[in-house]
């Protein structure tokens, strides 16, 4: 690409002389640190995914989850809400067709990453979260050597943020680990993105069958990478791209 920006050069000529400019700093960047599933989970630990919505528990951390349910760790998975608030005054995509069909996505998204996950439909309000934190928190079984996976509390979206509250909580009161990750945070254009600046990141290597793998899962959530007629999908390609690829992202 150099070279033909190189050629598209007009010839030289003489330049007014331009005062320098003082260099601007570059922005802080989060600290990144190779982890691999096993070192986050301690062998024999069950593996809890609180997700917010039908597809948290798979478009940021999804292989991780995968590589850990192939070591034989057990999986269960908090589906607190149905998801069916992602498309407000949709003819095409009712609350009633969502709470039926999300569910079935994210079904079919575990299958094709290989998780026989157990699920635990908790049917709160999408979107409304931030006031049954305490309920949510109550809901949450868990046992001290569990270990917890939920968004982040800084993701930028309320329901991220309120059930990594809860989750927290309800960790704390049993002594079992809990792990957060960034969702929205990930992803440039959100506001969330420039909180992540001197965080330090765990950055998980995905298996080479598994990238594929979460490829395929990412497909089953159509109701969220459709656009719906005019309006764009809920899920953006920009936010696809920084969700997708051969690492994952966890907080340290």
């Amino acid at each position: 690409m150099d070279a033909v920006i190189a050629s598209h050069k007009p010839a030289a000529r003489r330049l007014r002389a331009v005062p320098a400019r003082t260099p601007v700093p570059a922005a802080p960047q989060p600290r990144l640190l190779p982890a691999t599933p096993e070192s986050l989970v301690a062998p024999f630990s069950r593996v809890v995914v609180v997700a917010p919505h039908p597809d948290d528990e798979v478009l940021v951390l999804g292989g991780t989850v995968a590589q850990l349910a192939r070591r034989g760790h057990e999986v269960l998975v908090y589906a607190v809400t149905d998801g069916e608030a992602s498309h407000p005054g949709s003819h095409a995509w009712p609350a009633e067709r969502l709470r039926q069909v999300r569910p079935q996505e994210s079904a079919n998204a575990l299958a094709q990453l290989g998780i026989a996950a157990t699920v635990v439909r908790l049917g709160l309000p999408d979107g409304g979260l931030a006031a049954e934190e305490l309920a949510l928190a109550a809901h949450l079984q868990l046992a001290p050597g569990d270990t917890v996976f939920v968004p982040w509390r800084h993701d930028g979206h309320p329901d991220h943020e309120a059930c990594a509250r809860a989750a927290l909580a309800a960790a704390r009161t049993v002594g079992a680990c809990c792990i957060e990750y960034p969702v929205w945070a990930l992803v440039p254009e959100h506001a969330a993105h420039a909180r992540l600046r001197h965080r330090t990141l765990r950055r998980i290597a995905v298996a080479d069958d598994l990238v594929q793998a979460k490829a395929r899962a990412v497909r089953a959530f159509q109701s969220q990478i459709q656009p719906d007629g005019g309006v764009a999908p809920v899920l953006p390609p920009s936010a696809l791209q920084a969700w997708n690829g051969r690492f994952e992202w966890a907080m340290a």
